[in-house]
């Protein structure tokens, strides 16, 4: 009896060994496609590695499959740094999120490259005073939303 213990043992070793080979590979796969869609929107790929985020299961063609989240770090410009994901749906992409890139503007990026201006010498925004409640702060992008006027007496939707 001791014997079929022993090729229980044996066998759930190896199958935790072919798991984890399989799942090497597909982290593999996952690298690659992270470093290809990092080329392909202009991105650097951070420590050229992805790390296994979350799994779920997918129907797919009425069969389920299991679906991987790999996250890895990107930077935009070489000067920050941003999170990413993509989900693998076997070998295939199934699903990328990479971060929203916010432009400069040209004003802004230009007085930013001169020499010799800090954020010393840019002018204090304004903050909202009591006189003015529903003002926003000068060179604020937030549009405050007023009441309309009633232009007749009486509780009328139209």
């Amino acid at each position: 009896m001791g014997n079929v213990n022993d090729l229980l043992v044996l066998l759930a070793l190896v199958a935790l060994i072919a798991l984890w080979l399989k799942q090497s590979a597909a982290r593999e796969r996952a690298g690659a496609e992270a470093r290809r869609q990092c080329e392909r929107h202009g991105l650097q790929l951070l420590d050229e590695t992805v790390g296994l985020r979350a799994l779920r299961l997918r129907r797919v063609a009425g069969r389920l499959r299991l679906e991987r989240c790999y996250g890895f770090e990107l930077s935009i410009d070489g000067a920050d740094r941003a999170t990413g994901s993509l989900w693998m749906l076997g070998d295939t992409l199934s699903e990328l999120r990479l971060p929203t890139v916010v432009l400069t503007p040209p004003e802004s990026a230009a007085a930013a490259e001169m020499p010799g201006i800090g954020t010393a010498s840019r002018p204090a925004q304004v903050e909202p005073t009591p006189d003015r409640p529903g003002e926003p702060a000068s060179g604020s992008n937030v549009v405050p939303l007023r009441p309309r006027r009633r232009s007749g007496g009486g509780d009328t939707l139209h």
